[in-house]
């Protein structure tokens, strides 16, 4: 037996039985159903090192895809480690040896669909320097498209335009398309303003991140011979998290596999909890309808959590109709039960959280880090955060300020984008006044229109600017200091892109740093500018990576790395702190200890799912998430009054309560609160079914907690909660509202 083959029976001899048919099922399409902590990472990763080990598939013909940057760089370390070990010669990518093996393609659907266009983008009429824009850019730029075309910014929120319009894109509905359906004054608007911003997208080669997926699905469809190329290069697909999957990506994915049909996804449609953002979980459930000769294999032994744990969670996704069925099961029975804990109010519910990790780092030991506190919604992490202040709890909050959303990192960052696109036209007016220069608004709107109506890009227009005056309309007139102010930035910019090609990333980057003015500018004396300029350099540090690519390569790479980094990429579990997150950034990671916050009706379940069954599904399977998430033990949380959202809330407890099996439930009765304030709060919570303001007489006696209503304004909800004549409704149009029944013009359903 060669060493190879003692290689892979190695790797197969670590699988359990279903994770060894998911790996040895090589041909043709495969779902696997994994369960939460059910190794599937490690089922994908052994199949890639199986493919090429065992079937000799040569690793450029693989391609694996995931939704972070995190997961796949977890996926190419694992794959590494285990190609290393083949031959006793692995490639210069392990360390040492000859150049045997190379790494497959990995990574995420926009990484990977950003490499395909710079060779192809060309074809939809776009340069291959295309920049792309993060979500602070696309609403700048959707913001000056929409003054540009005077429409009211109040009446139609820049937000909400560019929600529709991601919306439209993730269906793979163009600007041209969608001019076509549209159904109403909304629409109608919407619709001329995604034309224009897709127009000024394209003049200065920039790409949001929806066009990404967009753009490379429709030169596919537009030109056969480069899908053909695409599918020959990727004979073998692999989909991880598959139910979080839109329409974009489900049809890329179907149009690069249909040719040799080798696709194995793998996901947990009970983990599917992104509807919001276009993930479309029918498509994992769908999947056997798509390949009915498809081989279907389940993940049920789970790794991570307790059986305790794992049966509260399946309690609670037990409830929901659509879902492949599984028990999800564990060697690690038993375990701590679920702890429940009413609280009096929200800042109760944080000092419950902190008193209860000081006693187990007293008592057991633990880490910080092992433990997390996690939320519906993020305005519920501002009590818990004041707390932690208050207890001098070292704390994190993920999902906060972006180190890439910085004020410094994102000018800096600009500097390089346009130098790298000199037609973008949102990096040029971020930096143009970083540091002063006395280019204003007007004098830049004159600017850009040159350049437009020249057909020149914003550095070619600026350097020759001054000779071109008399050609142009009276209105893009501009003065004389200005003009020179113009063409000394462009010179700068000029001279140092001519310098990229002969220095590292690192050393181009001090250098725009330096010569802009910009690292003088923040270094005023200040402890602020001290601790920007230190960002900066820490910036420096992420390029250092790049500094072996020639030329324009490493920048580019750069950039695409800044523009598609996610909140979640960068968590750091060793770092000695309480992470606090919402339930959706919980994804994917896992802690010893997990607190689950603010568990009443229409806070989680949250009030727009009250009235539908889909997004209660949804709840459900968020639900489930943050559950699993534990290793150890879970803490559920509520409160009898919350102050949230600018009122106070007297809510009843989650839903999801009932559905927990009792014997795997401990109430905590921990409180400091004295059982007679207690017993009125209590009462206070009961009002609403027990106690009516005689004032109203029978009036009041209509409405109760879970009958559904209609308001000729808000539209339909259901109560959640009433206390005398004030009731609380969850309407599926604006969310919570509190109404006195006296007044409010409402009628049963």
């Amino acid at each position: 037996m060669c060493y190879n083959d003692i290689v892979v029976k190695n790797i197969l001899e670590k699988l359990n039985l279903p994770q060894r048919k998911a790996v040895e099922t090589t041909e043709g399409p495969v779902l696997v159903i994994a369960g939460a902590g059910s190794g599937k990472t490690r089922a994908l990763t052994h199949r890639v090192a199986y493919l090429i080990l065992d079937k000799k598939v040569r690793p450029m013909n693989i391609l694996a895809v995931t939704f972070t940057n995190k997961a796949a760089s977890e996926m190419k370390e694992r794959i590494t480690k285990l190609l290393s070990r083949a031959d006793n010669a692995p490639s210069p990518e392990y360390g040492r040896g000859s150049n045997r093996y190379n790494l497959p393609t990995i990574g995420t659907f926009h990484s990977i669909c950003v490499k395909i266009l710079r060779r192809e983008i060309e074809k939809a009429g776009y340069k291959s320097s295309f920049n792309i824009y993060d979500s602070q850019d696309q609403l700048l730029l959707m913001k000056k498209t929409m003054k540009e075309m005077e429409i009211n910014l109040d009446q139609f929120k820049p937000q909400a335009v560019l929600g529709a319009i991601s919306k439209a894109k993730n269906e793979l509905i163009d600007a041209e398309h969608f001019s076509q359906t549209v159904g109403g004054f909304w629409e109608e608007v919407v619709s001329k303003i995604y034309t224009a911003y897709q127009k000024r997208l394209k003049d200065q080669d920039a790409l949001d991140f929806d066009d990404i997926l967009m753009l490379t699905v429709k030169i596919f469809q537009n030109y056969p011979e480069t899908l053909a190329k695409y599918q020959n290069l990727f004979r073998y697909i692999m989909v991880d998290e598959y139910q979080d999957t839109n329409h974009a990506q489900y049809t890329l994915v179907k149009l690069l596999s249909q040719k040799y049909r080798n696709i194995w996804v793998c996901g947990d449609d009970w983990q599917g909890v992104y509807s919001w953002r276009g993930a479309d979980i029918q498509n994992i459930l769908d999947f056997e309808k798509d390949y009915p000769d498809a081989v279907a294999v389940k993940l049920e032994q789970n790794y991570r959590s307790t059986q305790n744990i794992l049966d509260a969670a399946y309690g609670v996704i037990s409830k929901n109709v659509n879902r492949k069925d599984k028990k999800v099961w564990t060697e690690n029975k038993g375990g701590h039960l679920i702890v429940s804990y009413e609280a009096d109010n929200e800042r109760d519910e944080a000092e419950f959280i902190i008193s209860e990790i000081e006693r187990l780092k007293r008592e057991e030991n633990i880490k910080l880090s092992d433990t997390v506190v996690l939320y519906r919604t993020n305005a519920q992490s501002r009590s818990i955060e004041e707390a932690m202040l208050r207890a001098s709890m070292p704390y994190r909050i993920i999902g906060g300020l972006k180190f890439y959303q910085r004020k410094e990192i994102k000018d800096v960052v600009a500097y390089l984008r346009l130098i790298n696109n000199f037609n973008d036209e949102v990096s040029l007016e971020r930096i143009i006044n970083e540091p002063k220069r006395g280019i204003g608004q007007v004098t830049l709107g004159k600017w850009t229109g040159i350049s437009r109506s020249q057909n020149k890009n914003l550095i070619e227009c600026g350097l020759n600017i001054q000779n071109s005056k008399l050609e142009i309309d009276s209105k893009f007139k501009i003065r004389q200091a200005k003009f020179d102010a113009i063409a000394k930035f462009c010179e700068f910019i000029n001279r140092i892109t001519e310098a990229k090609a002969r220095l590292s990333l690192t050393d181009f980057i001090q250098k725009v740093y330096t010569e802009s003015g910009y690292e003088k500018y923040l270094l005023d004396g200040t402890d602020e500018g001290q601790a920007r300029h230190e960002n900066v350099q820490e910036l420096l540090t992420v390029a250092q990576k790049y500094d072996e690519y020639e030329g324009e390569e490493g920048l580019r790479l750069f950039l695409e790395e800044v523009a598609l980094i996610a909140d979640t990429d960068n968590i750091d579990q060793a770092s000695e702190a309480v992470h606090m997150m919402t339930l959706h950034s919980a994804k994917g990671l896992e802690f010893q200890f997990v607190f689950i916050a603010g568990l009443e009706e229409g806070i989680m379940p949250h009030s727009r799912s009250m009235l539908d069954p889909k997004q209660m599904e949804e709840e459900r399977r968020l639900m489930y998430v943050g559950i699993t998430r534990a290793k150890r033990k879970v803490y559920l949380l509520f409160t009898m009054e919350r102050n949230i959202f600018g009122s106070t809330q007297i809510n009843p407890p989650s839903r999801f309560f009932d559905d927990i099996p009792e014997e795997l439930v401990t109430r905590s009765v921990e409180c400091e609160t004295s059982s007679v304030e207690r017993g009125a709060q209590i009462a206070k919570r009961n009002a609403g079914s027990a106690i009516r303001d005689t004032r109203y007489g029978l009036h009041d006696t209509r409405f109760k907690d879970g009958d559904r209503v209609r308001h000729p304004e808000f539209g339909d909800g259901m109560i959640v909660a009433t206390q005398g004549d004030i009731i609380t409704v969850a309407f599926g149009k604006i969310g919570l509202k509190k109404l006195s029944v006296s007044i409010a013009p409402l009628r049963k359903i």
